[in-house]
């Protein structure tokens, strides 16, 4: 199993609220794929040196957090 299933997993048997672990996944699947994003536009990875002083680089980043019902 995958940590994704896992978390569902311990929950149902925990009789938690899974709501969470949807939000919680889905946020970090969001982050992913916006910095996946990123390097496909910059056409180089974070932290590789062919970004510096080319005017277009990653002037930092955060991560965000998704609220959803």
């Amino acid at each position: 199993m995958n940590d994704f299933t896992t978390d569902i997993a311990q929950a149902l048997v925990q009789h938690q609220d899974v709501n969470e672990i949807f939000r919680s996944h889905l946020e970090h699947a969001v982050n992913q794929l916006l910095q996946t994003e990123l390097t496909s536009f910059l056409d180089y990875d974070k932290y590789d040196a062919s970004g510096i002083g080319s005017g277009n680089s990653r002037n930092g980043t955060y991560e965000r957090t998704l609220k959803t019902e």
